[in-house]
């Protein structure tokens, strides 16, 4: 299987080396806006560069992995299906919620399948603790609380082009709760503040912020993220249930420095700093399951639709940001349904 990547910065250069191991892999060819970058990357790898995208197509693919800028994704993703190229694209699939929809109603309209990146429903921990709520090992579910905490903020460039905190970052936590309790969201109420550096806020932004989540069956959440954790790269999740509990996360690496004075554990490596760390076997994992997923074998885990859902969320938290009151994601998807935009985004 000969797979083309287009985007060749961070990410993009972890799964270019993580396919180059991945069995069926034959060949890899990346790409991107900056060619130099691309032979860079190329070079280090022993794979091809394409000089531009239609060089890349042209090497006759039979897989597509997307990393390159947010802003660029719904393009590339349309691109991959004009060729009739089973895609994989990292989140989020468009910046705003009607080019999501787009994406969502071509990919529902075609056989080619599509596989978007959120790569915590990979993570072992997480699927774990889905399979002991899905047995009904925790009894009713009462609480979850979900916090993605970066060690430090992102370059002040990314910012604008990022869709903000909650789309960018908590997203993540949207999808994983969904994923993990197969319930829905039903209103959210959100805040955000800024005390961090001057170009959040220049680029209408916030670097922390918190949600409140009720779900169809009333259960609720608390969503976290900030970009200034200081103690390291903090992905946690707490299930609580009726009849037990599991705490995602917690593991020797997790940037938990105690106030107690005693502790029946001790931290045995240094504290995640990245996000990379935390979550590099599920990315490994991930990919692998993407080349099962192009060769026909098994269908896309991840879906545009379920990648919409989580979105409507992350609009809705942001709206409840702006307006200060608590908003109803069903207000969210029927704004789209009307081919609207959504009121205080």
């Amino acid at each position: 299987m000969k797979i083309g990547l287009i985007g060749t910065g961070r990410i993009g250069a972890f799964h270019a080396a993580t396919l180059q191991n991945v069995p069926g892999v034959t060949g890899l060819v990346v790409a991107d806006a900056d060619a130099a970058r691309a032979a860079a990357l190329a070079d280090s790898l022993g794979v091809r560069a394409a000089g531009s995208i239609e060089e890349m197509y042209a090497a006759g693919l039979d897989a597509v992995v997307i990393t390159a800028a947010t802003s660029a994704h719904a393009a590339l993703i349309h691109q991959a299906l004009d060729a009739g190229v089973p895609v994989f694209c990292e989140k989020p699939v468009a910046l705003d919620v009607p080019g999501t929809v787009e994406v969502v109603e071509r990919a529902e309209a075609g056989s080619v399948p599509v596989q978007i990146g959120f790569q915590r429903r990979f993570d072992a921990g997480y699927r774990a603790a889905r399979e002991a709520l899905r047995s009904g090992e925790l009894g009713w579910v009462h609480t979850l609380r979900a916090c993605t905490s970066d060690r430090t903020p992102p370059p002040a460039a990314f910012i604008p082009t990022s869709g903000g905190l909650f789309r960018d970052c908590s997203i993540h936590d949207f999808d994983i709760l969904r994923w993990l309790t197969g319930r829905e969201v039903v209103s959210v109420y959100a805040q955000g503040a800024n005390r961090g550096a001057d170009f959040f806020t220049e680029g209408g932004d916030v670097d922390t912020c918190a949600a409140l989540l009720r779900f169809d069956d009333d259960s609720l959440a608390t969503v976290t993220a900030t970009r200034y954790n200081g103690a390291g790269h903090d992905v946690r999740l707490e299930v609580c249930g009726s009849e037990g509990a599991r705490f995602v996360g917690l593991d020797d690496r997790a940037p938990l420095p105690s106030a107690e004075p005693k502790l029946s554990w001790r931290r045995a490596d240094a504290p995640y700093a990245t996000f990379m760390e935390r979550f590099h076997d599920a990315y490994v994992t991930e990919l692998r399951g993407f080349v099962e997923v192009a060769a026909g074998r098994t269908p896309s885990p991840c879906s545009p639709a379920e990648a919409l859902e989580a979105l409507y969320v992350a609009e809705a938290c942001e709206r409840s940001r702006l307006t200060g009151e608590p908003v109803a994601v069903a207000d969210v998807r029927a704004g789209a349904d009307n081919g609207g935009t959504v009121p205080g985004a």
